[in-house]
């Protein structure tokens, strides 16, 4: 949307939707101060504040488990143990934004982890799950039962495991260091959600975490799981967690300077208001997309050109992706886009000459016909110009829009038709 002074207003309104009980339906950028889900809905007359609770809390995947096990489901459990601190009485989502097929054989992990999901409240949506595996835990001793039957990971992994060790103490195990910091997130995911489903099912003992390969110097007061130790009264085999433990005042902010305002900003204006279209797109803090081939299949993205020249040292192997790449079909041009905060735009500019890897195993691969442009998205200042060739949009604090002196003309139709749509010639 934008302002009478045709300005952006940091609002999208979404249209061609109807519903009797719903009139407007607005969307806002926003960021959490820790653990985050993705989208919060607010069914209200105005503009949510920091006061106002929403009636949903959704995290949303496209990863199956035929993918990734852990991220496909136990990555995700913390957001949702750490927000009922703020909410309890918010509905949960878990949401499969699924862009491939599903996997008709679900692994163990993810049956275990979804049944976590449905025992602390979460509802499952765009899923098929056979009910006669994907149940609620309705024990104590079910849950353990059904964790220590699964198959043990590769030898030199830490299992998670649980046991009893008197009627009032459950240990589980489980590695939380990672890079000399605790930073484990599929273990943390797990590890939250089982203590969390522990206290669902009315236990009020002692969880203790044990073989988590943690020193007392990793446990900082503002880390997510120190915060849901800290709420589930979880406790740390031989340390002690931090006495002064405050949660950040709100769970979340208005985005008021990340460069995700600028590339989301641009690639919706194209998407909407072009014939143009995303191929690929990797936003600041949002998960990362398939690229999309020029005959509509969907590819993970690899990190490197060739892994074992990788792993015998040769750094020159990894591929840089960009943040955005957004195809002009009417001019046949694929628009490679690094997207950074206005104080960046320097590394930005510098970061442009990473494509090669990326764009020949992709772009010429897949849009051979194609021309290849380079440019920079920014977001941020109050500057009304832009006199860098490689800068193709700024969107400056102000909601300014300022095309680059060598704009895509992709990025210049988008803008002007824009721009008409809101009744101002360009």
């Amino acid at each position: 949307m934008l302002k009478d002074d045709y300005t952006f207003s940091f609002t999208y309104e979404v249209i061609g939707f109807n519903c009797s009980k719903i009139n407007r339906i607005f969307i806002k950028t926003v960021s959490g101060y820790s653990s985050f889900v993705d989208f919060l809905i607010f069914y209200l007359d105005k503009e949510p504040t920091l006061k106002d609770t929403p009636i949903y809390a959704i995290e949303e995947t496209k990863t199956d488990d035929k993918e990734s096990r852990n991220t496909g489901v136990y990555q995700r459990c913390a957001k949702f143990v750490y927000i009922k601190n703020y909410y309890p009485k918010t509905k949960l989502i878990m949401l499969y934004a699924l862009e491939i097929k599903q996997k008709e054989e679900p692994t163990q992990t993810y049956i275990f982890g979804t049944r976590l999901l449905m025992t602390f409240g979460v509802e499952i949506w765009g899923k098929v799950l056979d009910p006669s595996l994907f149940r609620p835990f309705t024990s104590i001793n079910e849950l353990i039962q059904f964790k220590n039957n699964m198959p043990l990971p590769p030898s030199g992994n830490v299992p998670i495991r649980m046991e009893y060790i008197w009627d009032n103490q459950i240990s589980v195990s489980g590695r939380l260091v990672k890079n000399n910091s605790l930073s484990h997130d599929p273990n943390i995911g797990a590890l939250s959600m089982i203590c969390a489903v522990l206290r669902k099912l009315k236990f009020h003992g002692i969880i203790e975490i044990y073989d988590h390969g943690l020193e007392q110097k990793h446990l900082k007061p503002n880390n997510k799981f120190v915060y849901i130790a800290h709420q589930l009264k979880i406790q740390l085999k031989n340390l002690t967690l931090p006495n002064q433990i405050t949660y950040p005042q709100a769970y979340w902010k208005y985005e008021n300077s990340g460069e995700k305002l600028a590339t989301i900003f641009i690639h919706l204006t194209v998407e909407n208001f072009t014939q143009g279209y995303s191929v690929f797109e990797n936003h600041a803090g949002c998960e990362k997309s398939y690229f999309v081939t020029s005959q509509g299949e969907r590819l993970t993205l690899c990190k490197y050109a060739d892994r074992e020249k990788y792993k015998n040292g040769d750094k020159s192997q990894i591929i840089y992706i960009p943040d955005l790449v957004l195809l002009d079909v009417c001019s046949k041009e694929a628009i490679n886009i690094e997207g950074k905060k206005y104080k960046n735009k320097n590394d930005g500019i510098r970061e442009l000459n990473n494509y090669d890897s990326f764009e020949k195993k992709y772009l010429k691969q897949y849009y051979p016909e194609f021309k290849i442009i380079r440019t920079v998205v920014l977001y941020g200042s109050k500057e009304e110009e832009i006199i860098e060739i490689q800068v193709g949009f700024l969107l400056n604090e102000n909601g300014k829009i300022v095309l680059g002196i060598c704009a895509p003309k992709l990025f210049t139709k988008a803008i002007k038709n824009l721009m008409n749509y809101w009744g101002k010639e360009i």
